[in-house]
């Protein structure tokens, strides 16, 4: 499970109501997704494209438990990668189908418009700019498997815990934020 694409940097301790503002809280999702970073990037969503990679250092996504994940993944988002994940936002991004990977370091191993390659599936990454490479653990067959069916709720209606009808539903971010109690 591997994801290839422009990095953007960004610090430590970005809290969730800093990354999805309160007042997008009331907007469909598309309409909030503009808005991520407001407060830290603005008009980060006007450069952003779709399969760039959001790169953080610790404590990335503390605070609410905003679901910022989902937007992230309405963006295009490929993926994030932080040197420490907030577990409540970590576990989010897994739910929404996001792939995420803890990587010490990474802001001083990146920075904004290189290109990265990460692999979830044997815990490698690369600056494909610079040449910078390494490795962490790997993450679990099962988190990797919620990831790779596009969130928890698409796992769950693929193994048949919700009608298979709604699959598709399932994998849209308006649910992955409503699931999240934002709405």
């Amino acid at each position: 499970m591997k994801f290839t694409g422009k990095v953007w940097v960004f610090g430590d301790e970005l809290n969730t109501d800093a990354m999805y503002p309160g007042f997008a809280m009331k907007m469909d999702p598309p309409e909030a997704a503009k808005h991520i970073f407001y407060e830290v990037r603005p008009g980060w969503t006007d450069e952003v494209a779709a399969g760039d990679i959001v790169v953080a250092g610790k404590n990335f996504g503390v605070g609410s438990s905003r679901p910022v994940a989902a937007l992230f993944a309405e963006l295009g988002v490929a993926g994030l990668v932080a040197e420490e994940f907030n577990s409540l936002f970590f576990r989010n991004a897994v739910n929404a189908g996001l792939p995420a990977m803890t990587v010490p370091d990474a802001t001083t191993a990146f920075s904004d418009g290189d290109v990265g390659t990460f692999d979830l599936s044997d815990g490698s990454w690369r600056n494909d700019t610079t040449g910078a490479c390494g490795s962490v653990p790997k993450l679990p067959e099962l988190i990797l498997d919620i990831i790779a069916s596009g969130g928890v709720l698409p796992r769950l209606a693929a193994n048949g815990y919700v009608p298979a009808e709604l699959r598709d539903v399932l994998r849209s971010s308006a649910v992955a934020i409503r699931s999240a109690g934002s709405a």
